[in-house]
């Protein structure tokens, strides 16, 4: 899954402040055969004992349709549910305390929200960043935008080294303005999740970011 890493344009998050449980199957599915490169489980407020029931009922679809399945927050549901990475935030510890659960095989991205946090996990060792949020979002609430200002110095700097996903407020709508401020890959969770039919906002999305 790490050459999949590698190559992954638009990562996908199932939210479920935004995705029903009992919808998961279906809105995953939808997100998968749009063409997501990456597949997050995000459930923020949710018994750990329920997010691992999501985790497993996610998993074989991202398997089955060979795209990295990651969990937010969790590396020991990571590891039970047969995730292939975990997604954790500045203030979850470090990636040495993470690969104690996980062992050095699993894929291991972090939040960051500036270019010296960016600089930080690579130098710790991090397989991928998030970097943002660009614009103010609903899923950050009370957390200022950072912009696109550092977007292309950023992506050039800790962009070769490791996949710099930008995040926050990005929709179909912005994404042609924030691949021209340099960014080469994207997460969108919203505006994908919210869309009358989540595959062909997916495509669109898909089809805006360079190959």
């Amino acid at each position: 899954m790490r050459s999949r890493l590698a190559s992954a344009r638009l990562y996908a998050i199932l939210d479920l402040g935004y995705t029903p449980a009992a919808d998961l199957e279906n809105v995953a599915s939808q997100l998968l055969d749009g063409g997501a490169d990456l597949l997050q489980l995000r459930a923020k407020g949710h018994e750990p004992e329920e997010i691992e029931d999501f985790a497993r009922r996610v998993q074989p679809l991202c398997r089955e349709a060979g795209v990295p399945f990651i969990v937010n927050d969790f590396p020991d549901i990571a590891v039970r549910a047969g995730a292939d990475g975990v997604h954790i935030g500045q203030d979850d510890g470090s990636l040495l305390e993470v690969r104690k659960i996980v062992g050095a095989d699993m894929i291991v991205g972090r939040s960051t929200h500036s270019p010296d946090q960016a600089r930080a996990a690579v130098a710790e060792g991090f397989d991928y960043i998030g970097f943002g949020p660009l614009f103010p979002t609903p899923t950050k609430l009370g957390r200022p935008g950072i912009g696109l200002e550092n977007v292309r110095a950023i992506e050039a700097e800790v962009g070769s080294a490791i996949p710099l996903f930008c995040i926050g407020g990005i929709k179909r709508a912005n994404l042609a303005e924030v691949v021209a401020a340099g960014a080469r890959r994207v997460v969108i969770v919203s505006d994908l999740l919210t869309a009358p039919d989540i595959t062909k906002a997916v495509r669109a999305a898909r089809g805006t970011i360079a190959p």
